[in-house]
């Protein structure tokens, strides 16, 4: 039958491309993931340090004076 081996040549592609993928998401490292890049566009772009914040003794930068 020509289904099997046309079966087991798409199985084979699946497994290589998964395999291939899988190597360079690894390769990568730890620095990065899904997890990671889902929430880069939640970054602000100045962070702040939150003890600053909180502590009224600290300076103000000037930018951020209208907003208190």
């Amino acid at each position: 039958m020509p289904v099997i081996p046309l079966t087991l040549t798409i199985s084979l592609c699946l497994v290589f491309t998964f395999v291939v993928f899988f190597l360079s998401e690894h390769a990568r490292g730890r620095t990065g993931g899904t997890a990671h890049d889902s929430l880069l566009p939640l970054a602000d772009e100045t962070p702040r340090l939150a003890r600053a914040a909180l502590d009224p003794r600290t300076p103000v930068p000037p930018d951020d004076q209208a907003r208190r």
